[in-house]
């Protein structure tokens, strides 16, 4: 019920393009979803908002060293968003990365949401664009509904499996009485009262149920137990104050407009789905005439940075990546793609007119596949595309 509840208020506010905060609310917690302009900015809440972000970030950008710095809040938005913002305007991280934390959370959020009893909402209106992260990160109402349905999903499988009366926020800890001999030497780290089932799925790179499931057996013969365990301390803010009316301005960040999305198509038999990365229009053109008779599904994405949340959603089996994109470094893109688990062992050939040894070797580095010529010849296009896909 709550997820139709759900679904039906999100569909209401982005019809209407609303900006404020959705809040729900029980006895014992509080969710937050902000929106600005009818798209969802961020969701926060929970028992464990600290412990998701970091989960988020050990995920899509393990290698940014946040802080809070009190000079840089403000009262009325996220801490999570002012740091995005920050960390993006000093080039620190890449809308692209923003959007897959922000994602990742909203989910989680979203998950917990379904499993909760008797909430109850409230509508609390803002100012329009009190946040300063660039509208391209916003989660578009298809957006909001594909990451809603993938919550959707995990709450079957969780159901299914029978663990509706657990929460993943649980963390296993060894039980007083057990023998810790009988753990495997490579589980027993995570049963010291520091990782929730959240963590632990994250950690391990499996789904949260998988999870929760491989150790139920545990819980069952007195081994290990569930218990609530605090959320992480945030770094200490010693004095918040709003941003002034200059700093705003200079955090604002200003992307192209976003395109049009493309549906995939559906079809009954699996076909491989290649997906373009290039600003061209004729290139797409002439990708589809050359790989749809061939049977392949094309998507295309002419906005790196707009499309990314595309990628995710249909999840490619080969990628075409135009070296030189206008607002975007091929390169940069490619080795953020291999350092998303879900793109670490996808093809990536370069679409490229330049071809010297210093780009081969530069885009060998970041972990290209092959290099294809601009405009492609339809033959060798389809060699490489069935060397790697199989066809």
């Amino acid at each position: 019920m709550i997820l139709t509840r759900l679904t039906e208020e999100l569909d209401n506010l982005s019809k209407h393009s609303s900006n404020g905060v959705l809040i729900f609310y029980n006895h014992t917690v509080v969710w937050n979803l902000h929106f600005n302009d009818g798209k969802l900015i961020y969701a926060t809440g929970g028992m464990h908002p600290v412990r998701r972000w970091n989960r988020a970030l050990k995920q899509h950008c393990p290698d940014w060293n946040w802080s809070v710095e009190s000079s840089v809040l403000s009262e009325n938005q996220p801490w999570e968003c002012q740091l995005l913002a920050q960390a993006i305007s000093r080039r620190q991280l890449s809308a692209i990365q923003a959007k897959l934390v922000i994602r990742t959370i909203v989910q989680e959020c979203f998950f917990e949401l379904s499993n909760s009893k008797e909430l109850k909402n409230d509508w609390t209106p803002t100012q329009k664009d009190i946040f300063h992260l660039p509208q391209l990160i916003a989660l578009s109402s298809w957006e909001i509904l594909s990451v809603l349905t993938k919550a959707t999903n995990i709450q079957k499988k969780w159901q299914a499996a029978g663990l509706d009366h657990l929460s993943p926020c649980l963390a296993p800890v060894l039980s007083p009485t057990a023998n810790p001999q009988v753990i495997p030497v490579s589980e027993k780290k995570y049963f010291n009262n520091n990782f929730t089932l959240w963590d632990i799925a994250v950690e391990q790179e499996k789904s949260v149920t998988e999870v929760a499931v491989s150790l139920i057996p545990w819980v069952d013969k007195g081994v290990l137990e569930l218990q609530k365990i605090p959320d992480l301390p945030l770094p200490t803010i010693k004095q918040v104050v709003a941003v002034n009316n200059s700093q705003s301005e200079n955090n604002r960040i200003t992307f192209a407009p976003e395109p049009v999305e493309e549906p995939i198509q559906k079809s009954v038999e699996k076909q491989s789905l290649i997906a373009c990365i290039d600003d061209s229009p004729v290139l797409a053109y002439t990708l589809r005439k050359i790989l749809i008779p061939a049977g392949y599904q094309m998507l295309s994405i002419p906005e790196p940075m707009r499309g990314f949340s595309q990628l995710i959603e249909h999840k490619p089996d080969l990628i075409l990546l135009d070296l030189l994109l206008p607002n975007a470094d091929g390169y940069s893109i490619c080795k953020f793609l291999r350092d998303t688990p879900t793109f670490r062992n996808t093809p990536i050939i370069f679409l490229t007119e330049r071809n010297t040894p210093i780009d081969r070797a530069h885009a060998m580095l970041v972990g290209a596949t092959e290099f294809l010529g601009k405009p492609p010849q339809p033959e060798e296009l389809l060699q490489i595309v069935e060397k790697y896909l199989g066809h």
